[in-house]
């Protein structure tokens, strides 16, 4: 198991079990101070269903909204300022949530009794899982920096394709990516520099966007696409019987593409070509291409081909929005033109993005190009707007026919 893994299980671990902590001694606590009068002895010595079913649901909400914060999305380097900030607000929000679904219920006998209540709630949910965070934050801070970064150092001679060759290199071992800048760029503030054990770097690896934002964007990918699984069910099936019915071949066509961090990946598809369509190398199809069979070209026009990619969004190889994944092959060739192809991996490959939209179906290098540049363009201005911006634009595409 990598570093990166091991401290992220070890905060969700900690979390579980101090939320499990923190609602058992409020139940403690409300039998103690109110003499019974909302409990009573016999509910914590035997539990009814109103102290069993939080004692279950209260750590597992804890841990929802801790992800949803992004307070897992990097767990090595953390800074202790905004561990306290996102574990107060965090805090916040779950004492809020509790009030409101169970202790607002509860038959008190004094109305002040419910801000005492919710005020220690959030005092023991913040106080308990904060102390067991920071200590494993202090423990481990400064043996993180050399086992789980990868530092790459520009002298003044460096060749600009040798620095993302080097990039590409280390992004599959899912490291935090340091580059140390040149003068030339910390003189002209070209790179957005921060202090790292005393030396200048310029964290490749960070995201333009919340971690908050990233993780709700991942949970909604699992949502909507699980949802739409589900609904779809009967399209598939009528999908694959068409396919089955009008060439020869199997049904679903996997394909390895290029994903998040540089990890290849089996994309999903309904086949939409004649089998062995590429007997010696990869090739681009295009639109009047005799490969493309009769069933294939009518679902490339409304992208109906890609519809098994929801599994893909699914299981976390992709997400709804981001950059159309490639094949090394092609991949290989677009880095010849531009260089800088690798600085995509920092975030996952989409159903749909800028790039499609802007520049419909690539059938040559140079529409892959430009697309590559649109996507990081919507890279460098990633939020839930503009996702949604993004799928309400490519709704229009299908409907109209344009996938092709």
């Amino acid at each position: 198991m990598s570093t990166f893994r091991k401290h992220q299980l070890a905060y969700i671990i900690t979390d579980l079990i101090s939320a499990e902590i923190v609602w058992f001694s409020f139940l403690l606590f409300r039998w103690l101070v109110y003499e019974g009068k909302v409990f009573g002895l016999q509910s914590v010595v035997i539990p009814a269903f109103d102290f069993v079913q939080p004692l279950i649901i209260y750590p597992i909400a804890c841990v929802v909204i801790y992800y949803l914060s992004g307070y897992y999305l990097r767990p090595l380097h953390k800074k202790y300022l905004q561990e306290l900030s996102t574990t107060f607000t965090s805090s916040v929000i779950i004492a809020l949530g509790a009030f409101f679904a169970i202790i607002i219920d509860d038959p008190v006998s004094q109305y002040t009794q419910y801000w005492i209540s919710l005020l220690v709630l959030f005092t023991m949910q913040f106080m308990i899982s904060y102390i067991p965070r920071l200590i494993i934050t202090a423990i481990s801070h400064h043996q993180q920096l050399e086992e789980a970064t990868t530092i790459i150092d520009l002298p003044e001679g460096t060749d600009e394709k040798e620095l993302y060759r080097r990039i590409a290199e280390a992004y599959p071992h899912s490291k935090t990516i340091l580059v140390v800048p040149r003068l030339y760029d910390m003189l002209i503030g070209a790179a957005r520099i921060e202090e790292i054990d005393g030396r200048a770097m310029v964290r490749i690896t960070d995201y333009k966007t919340t971690d908050s934002q990233i993780c709700i964007k991942r949970a909604a990918d699992v949502i909507i696409s699980l949802i739409l699984l589900i609904l779809l069910l009967p399209v598939y099936a009528i999908l694959a019987l068409i396919v089955r019915c009008d060439s020869a071949g199997p049904v679903l066509y996997k394909q390895e593409r290029i994903g998040l961090h540089g990890i290849p990946f089996q994309i999903l598809k309904y086949r939409t070509m004649t089998v062995n369509a590429e007997p010696d190398e990869p090739q681009l199809s295009a639109v009047d291409d005799a490969r493309i069979t009769r069933s294939g070209r009518w679902m490339r026009k409304y992208r109906l081909d890609e519809l098994p990619q929801f599994w893909n969004v699914l299981v976390g190889d992709m997400s709804l929005v981001g950059p159309r994944p490639e094949r090394a092959y092609f991949i290989r060739q677009i880095e010849q033109r531009a260089p800088y192809y690798c600085l995509i991996y920092k975030i996952r490959p989409g159903l749909t993005s800028w790039g499609p939209i802007k520049v419909g179906y690539t059938d040559t290098i140079e529409k892959m190009v430009e697309r590559l540049n649109y996507d990081i363009v919507y890279m460098e201005n990633m939020s839930i707007k503009l996702d949604i911006k993004i799928l309400f634009y490519t709704i229009g595409v299908l409907f109209n026919g344009k996938g092709q």
